[in-house]
């Protein structure tokens, strides 16, 4: 779903003295008239930029102009953050480099790309993790979640807090999926991604990996015969419209991460590195707010729309059904999955 896009080493480190340089030249760059390194002076004003790949009305940016309004107001307007929507500073992946080499200050950035950065981080990606969103929340905002927001030091990055990215779950034309074995021979889209396509074939399905602007006509001639999304995409793409079965599966939860530049944030001092971490940890509540409005919008229009919705009360028998898919990604993350399942 993500591309990654390559930049000549002289010019991204070009592009990262830049924008240190840059000052108040308009660019929203670091401003800051000195670099004092680690455990640096406050009272330093300062214009940092935030990267999102998303539009400006989506959760994750209302998230990040509530992080930003409370840097700014509780620094009385001496650190300012300017959020910068719409993949307008690049994809997930060249904005990741960028904040490594601190030419872009903060981020928000998914939990999937992340992975390829931060090992520990791929722990996300692996199906059924999670029996359920407040199980999830009770791990991302406990000292499981602070580790892993932790690990991302090891990255040239840190971690702040999480925002709301939802759940997968399985849609399809043809008929309810109740049981994992109702999946058996349906043409499933999935992402061009080896866990996706091991989840669906494990699953009894027929994994298809396709671009993502194809799925509509794909569902609509019948090349396939379901994919698996969130409820705001279900029905933003109106693949509600050609598939009127989904099941509330919820098979991936892959959250998102607010973070820092390493680089930038050594230039803070302890007292405004507090600020901005409280700010952001506030600011969740902001963007969980919005992405369950969003969510509810959705499930009513697809409700609406007379689809079949089918709930899964008990995720046991699917975790089950994905165990060898354990035992090939999970070896390296043993501990952290027996961790996550014993938070209740």
């Amino acid at each position: 779903m993500k591309t990654r896009n390559w930049f000549c080493a002289g010019a991204v480190v070009a592009l990262a003295l830049g924008v240190s340089a840059c000052g108040s030249a308009g660019s929203g760059g670091n401003q800051a008239t000195s670099n004092t390194g680690t455990g640096g002076t406050s009272g330093q004003s300062m214009v940092l930029r935030l990267a999102d790949n998303q539009p400006a009305d989506y959760p994750t940016v209302l998230g990040d102009n509530e992080f930003a309004k409370l840097v700014n107001e509780r620094t009385n307007g001496r650190i300012q953050i300017k959020v910068y929507p719409n993949a307008q500073l690049g994809d997930e992946n060249t904005v990741i480099q960028q904040i490594q080499l601190g030419a872009i200050d903060f981020g928000r950035i998914n939990t999937a790309p992340l992975a390829s950065y931060d090992k520990d981080i791929g722990v996300f990606s692996l199906p059924y993790l999670f029996s359920s969103s407040d199980q999830m929340w009770k791990v991302l905002n406990g000292p499981i979640g602070q580790q892993l927001l932790d690990s991302l030091q090891s990255a040239k990055m840190v971690g702040l807090t999480y925002y709301d990215s939802g759940a997968r779950n399985f849609y399809d034309s043809k008929r309810p999926i109740v049981h994992p074995s109702d999946l058996k021979g349906l043409k499933i889209r999935v992402q061009q991604s080896n866990i996706f396509v091991d989840l669906v074939n494990t699953l009894g399905g027929s994994a298809t990996p396709m671009a993502y602007g194809e799925v509509f006509n794909a569902l609509q001639t019948g090349v396939i015969d379901g994919a698996e999304n969130n409820w705001p995409s279900y029905y933003t793409t109106n693949h509600y419209k050609v598939a009127k079965y989904i099941t509330e599966d919820e098979h991936t939860r892959n959250p998102e991460v607010l973070l820092a530049s390493q680089a930038t944030w050594n230039k803070l001092s302890p007292q405004d590195q507090q600020i901005i971490r409280q700010a952001a940890v506030e600011s969740q509540q902001v963007e969980r707010q919005a992405w369950a409005q969003l969510e509810q919008k959705a499930k009513d229009a697809v409700k609406a729309n007379g689809n079949v919705i089918t709930e899964v009360q008990d995720v046991s028998e699917w975790q089950q059904a994905v165990q060898p898919l354990y035992d090939k990604y999970g070896k390296d993350y043993k501990t952290l999955i027996d961790q996550i399942r014993a938070t209740k």
